[in-house]
């Protein structure tokens, strides 16, 4: 199935260095370029760890739209 995120959330938080923040135009631009994204994936909880392993960060809440073929 193909999905379309339509808002996400991630988190931020660096656990190896949690005093560092990434600078909000990084963590603009990883939001925008999931949000361009059409993601592959089976379900909902695929759809999850398809773009936490694409992106490197956990994430806190999401909305989507599937893609009707």
């Amino acid at each position: 199935m193909q999905f379309q995120v339509t808002e996400i959330e991630f988190d931020f938080t660096d656990d190896v260095f949690p005093d560092e923040a990434l600078p909000v135009e990084e963590q603009d631009l990883i939001i925008a370029e999931t949000c361009n994204t059409i993601w592959e994936a089976v379900d909902e909880e695929d759809l999850i760890e398809e773009i936490t392993c694409a992106s490197g960060w956990c994430i806190k809440s999401i909305d989507y739209l599937h893609i009707l073929n």
